[in-house]
C-alpha cells in the first residue's frame, strides 16, 4: 500500500516503523506535522492509502480524516485517552501498559480500536520504556492494524473509556523532604526525557531528568549529599537519590555539575574503580567477569544519557578500556546500555562550552582515542553487544571491535551529514569500505536513513543479529564460546598480523588525519551549518519543513498517483 506517515518528529518509533513498514514492501513517504496546510497538501500530493501517525502533539485536521483512513499510535491501553497516557501509568506505578491503534475522529482518542498490544511496565525512565517496551508493542499492533485493513473483512471496535487529563508540573511537583525515594523517583521517570520536573536547585529554576536509586548515602531530607563524576545525590525522606542532568530556566539539559558548577564544592562520592557496585548507585561505566570452561569474559558497560559521550565520558571509558586489557581476559565485551550503544559527540555540552569549536575538536579526539585503542588491543578478541541503538560516530566505534553483534530490533543511523553536512570520524574511513565495499560506503553516507540490524548484518556491516528475547544472556554465551575456542590463540595471531599489514599500506594516524581535516573545516571553516544544525538540535527547535530523503512526494520527479 501506499503510507503516509505523520509524524511530529522522525523519533526512534517512526523511524523503526518507517523501517518495518517498508521491509514488507509498503510505498512510504513522510511529513512532519507543522500545519494543517503542510499535512493536507502531502495527502494531496501522496494520495496515500492509509496514513498513520506514530507521534503526533496535535489532533489531525478533519480535512484529512474525514477522506483519508487515519490510524493513530496511542502509548496506552484500549480506552486510555489523553497526551499523557504512559506519564500517568509510571508515575502511578502501574505494573502492565499497552498501545492502542485506533482510528482517528473529532475527539482525541476516542475513535475505533484496529488493533492493540500491552506489555509488562518495568520500574523505568519513560524515555527507556519509549525507545523499549512502547515501541516493540507499537510495531506489532500496527502491522496487525495494517494487516487488517488491507484484508478488508475486520471491523475496528469502539472501547468504553476516560480521558486523563494533560499531566502539569503540578501533579509532579517534589517535596524532597516529605517524599521517600521511591515516589520521587516514579515522578522523575514519568517526565524523563520531556518534560523534565520542575524544582529548584542552588535556588535557581530548574527541570529535573535522569534519576538513579541509591543504596546507601543518607542526610538532612532536601539536603544536597554529594557528587560522583557529573551526577549528584539528593537526600530523600528515606534515603537518597542521584541526579544525572539538569535544564535551567531558559537553558539546555546538561549534566548536573555543568549546570550547577556550584555543586564541585561538594564532597566527591568516588567508587573503587570500575568494578559493578554490588547495590544500587549511579555508576556510569561499570565492568564484570565470567568464567566460561576456564577462560575469562570481560564485560564493559556504560550508561551514557541518550548515548552521548562528551569528552571527558570518552577518556574515562578510554582509561576504563585499557584497564580492561590488563586483566587476564580473552574477550572483552562492549555493551553500553539498552537504550543506546553510543550516539557519538556530545552536542549539548558542546554547545554550553565557552568555544563549541574547539570542544567539538576536543570531543572528536577523544572519540577516536577510544576508537584506535580498541583497533590497536592485541591482548583480547574485542565485541560490540548492542542491545540499544546507535547513530552517527557511534556505529563506526561499535565497528572498531572484532565483531559487533546487535539485537533485532536496534535502528542505526550510521551517517553524519544530517548534523550539518558533518564529514565524520572514528576511523569510519578505514572502517566502512571493506565491509560493504566503496560505494556501498557511499551510499550508507549518503542516505540519511536508519537501519535496521538485520540490514547491517546482510550488508556485511555488522556480524551477527541476534534474537531480542533473551540477547543479554545469548551475547553471554557467544562470548564464552569465543574465549573457549581451541583457535583463540590463533584467532589473535590473525587479527594482529591483519593490523600489521593495514598499517604497512596505511597507518591509522592517516586516516585520522584525513578525517579530522575535513571535521576541522565542519567545526572551524567559513561554512556554519554544522553550528547552525547543533544549536536547533540542541534547543529542539520546531520542524520549519520536513527534509527532502523522508518527504518523497516533495521529489521532483515525483508523480502524483492518478
Amino acid at each position: 500500500m501506499r503510507i503516509l506517515l505523520l509524524t511530529h518528529s522522525f523519533n526512534s518509533l517512526a523511524q523503526r516503523l518507517f523501517c518495518e513498514l517498508g521491509a514488507r514492501g509498503h510505498q512510504l513517504s513522510i511529513e512532519f506535522d507543522i500545519a494543517d496546510s503542510v499535512s493536507e497538501e502531502a495527502v494531496a500530493l501522496f494520495k496515500p492509502e492509509l496514513l498513520i501517525a506514530p507521534f503526533l502533539k496535535r489532533a489531525i485536521p478533519e480535512t484529512i480524516w474525514r477522506t483519508t483512513p487515519c490510524l493513530i499510535v496511542h502509548p496506552g491501553i484500549e480506552g486510555d485517552r489523553g497526551p499523557s497516557a504512559l506519564d500517568w501509568a509510571i508515575q502511578r506505578e502501574r505494573t502492565e501498559w499497552g498501545v492502542t491503534v485506533l482510528q482517528a475522529e473529532a475527539e482525541m482518542d476516542a475513535g475505533p480500536v484496529w488493533a492493540s498490544a500491552t506489555f509488562p511496565l518495568r520500574l523505568a525512565k519513560k524515555s527507556s520504556l519509549y525507545r523499549n517496551e512502547v515501541t516493540e508493542a507499537a510495531v506489532r499492533a500496527v502491522l496487525l492494524a495494517v494487516e487488517r485493513f488491507a484484508g478488508g473483512e475486520f471491523v475496528p471496535y469502539r472501547v468504553a473509556g476516560a480521558e486523563q487529563p494533560l499531566m502539569r508540573q503540578a501533579d509532579r511537583a517534589l517535596d524532597w523532604t516529605t517524599m521517600g525515594s521511591a515516589e520521587i523517583l516514579a515522578r522523575i521517570n514519568a517526565a524523563d526525557g520531556f518534560p523534565g520536573v520542575a524544582d529548584a536547585w542552588f535556588g535557581t529554576p530548574c527541570h529535573l531528568f535522569d534519576a538513579w536509586p541509591e543504596a546507601h548515602l543518607r542526610g538532612t531530607p532536601g539536603s544536597l549529599l554529594a557528587r560522583r563524576e557529573h551526577a549528584l545525590c539528593r537526600a530523600t525522606a528515606d534515603g537518597s537519590l542521584w541526579v544525572g542532568h539538569i535544564k535551567r530556566a531558559g537553558g539546555i539539559k546538561l549534566p548536573a555539575t555543568q549546570a550547577f558548577p556550584e555543586a564541585l564544592a561538594l564532597p566527591e562520592q568516588p567508587l573503587a574503580g570500575w568494578w559493578q557496585a554490588d547495590d544500587p548507585t549511579w555508576q556510569d561505566i561499570t565492568y564484570r567477569e565470567e568464567n566460561h570452561h576456564g577462560r575469562s569474559v570481560g564485560f564493559l558497560d556504560w550508561r551514557f544519557y541518550n548515548g552521548a559521550m562528551s569528552t571527558a565520558q570518552c577518556r574515562r571509558l578510554s582509561e576504563a578500556f585499557r584497564w580492561a586489557t590488563t586483566r587476564p581476559t580473552q574477550v572483552i565485551v562492549l555493551g553500553g546500555d539498552g537504550d543506546f550503544w553510543s550516539n557519538g559527540i556530545h552536542l549539548n555540552t558542546i554547545e554550553a562550552a565557552a568555544s563549541p569549536a574547539d570542544e567539538s575538536w576536543a570531543n572528536i579526539n577523544a572519540i577516536d582515542d577510544l576508537a584506535e585503542a580498541i583497533l590497536t588491543c592485541s591482548t583480547q578478541l574485542t565485541v560490540a553487544a548492542l542491545a540499544g541503538n546507535a547513530g552517527a560516530g557511534g556505529c563506526f566505534l561499535a565497528r572498531a571491535c572484532d565483531q559487533v553483534w546487535v539485537r533485532d530490533g536496534v535502528l542505526l543511523n550510521p551517517h553524519y551529514k544530517n548534523m550539518g553536512n558533518l564529514f565524520g570520524s572514528e576511523f569510519w574511513t578505514y572502517l566502512l569500505p571493506p565491509r560493504v565495499g566503496a560505494d556501498g560506503a557511499a551510499a550508507i553516507m549518503r542516505h540519511r536513513l536508519p537501519m535496521t540490524a538485520a540490514e547491517a548484518v546482510a550488508c556485511g556491516f555488522y556480524d551477527a543479529c541476534l534474537a531480542s528475547a533473551d540477547f543479554t544472556g545469548e551475547v553471554a554465551r557467544r562470548a564464552g564460546a569465543l574465549a573457549a575456542s581451541p583457535d583463540l590463540h590463533g584467532q589473535l595471531a590473525a587479527k594482529v598480523e591483519k593490523r600489521a599489514a593495514d598499517e604497512a599500506a596505511k597507518p591509522l594516524a592517516a586516516y585520522r588525519a584525513e578525517e579530522l581535516a575535513e571535521m576541522q573545516r565542519n567545526f572551524y571553516g567559513f561554512d556554519p551549518s554544522y553550528h547552525v544544525a547543533r544549536y536547533h538540535f540542541v534547543a529542539k527547535s520546531p520542524h520549519s519543513w520536513t527534509p527532502r530523503h523522508l518527504a518523497r512526494h516533495r521529489d521532483l520527479d515525483w508523480i502524483v498517483p492518478a
